[in-house]
């Protein structure tokens, strides 16, 4: 846990890096990099897979133990831990 928590800091400065360039190149080329777009929905994919093991609501291990989160869809988070109303 402590290590997802030093990659969730990262992750977070990564991201606020990723919002800068896209505002920066949405002013100068009036379009965002489209790259940057499907990495910056999978990163929040991913930090939303490391938040949900950090506070215990999935045993489900996020990267570098799994798979990159690469089409922004986290159903996954849900299947490991069958939680009873």
């Amino acid at each position: 846990m402590v290590m997802y928590m030093g990659i969730y800091g990262f992750c977070n400065f990564l991201m606020i890096a990723i919002f800068v360039f896209q505002f920066v190149a949405l002013i100068i080329a009036g379009q965002p990099n489209a790259l940057l777009l499907d990495f910056g929905k999978n990163l929040g994919t991913y930090i939303r897979q490391i938040i949900a093991y950090m506070t215990l609501n999935t045993d489900y291990l996020p990267f570098p133990f799994s798979a990159w989160p690469n089409d922004g869809n986290s159903e996954q988070l849900t299947k490991d831990r069958n939680i009873s109303d």
